[in-house]
């Protein structure tokens, strides 16, 4: 892949990654959520170097008994021209 410009029609590989809590049966911890966040960062400077194809930025309102809590989480959804192989 030509480092001099981003080519969508070269990703092969296409990686999904969930920065946050998007489950309210299932909340993550801060380390998880660092866990996945230092994900995406091995992925964008690592070799073979991926790019952000696209960001979703959700949240949800839930009600979980008498509490109520607001869940927030990030999909990151990176492109490679060939799969890493530390995502084996």
């Amino acid at each position: 892949m030509s480092m001099d410009r981003f080519r969508l029609t070269e990703m092969r590989f296409i990686k999904r990654i969930v920065v946050g809590n998007d489950n309210p049966q299932n909340i993550r911890t801060e380390a998880e959520v660092q866990e996945a966040m230092d994900l995406v960062n091995r992925c964008l400077s690592g070799t073979p170097r991926g790019f952000i194809l696209n960001v979703e930025k959700c949240f949800g309102l839930y009600n979980i008994g008498e509490h109520q809590v607001v869940l927030q989480y990030a999909v990151y959804h990176l492109g490679f021209a060939r799969k890493p192989l530390h995502l084996d």
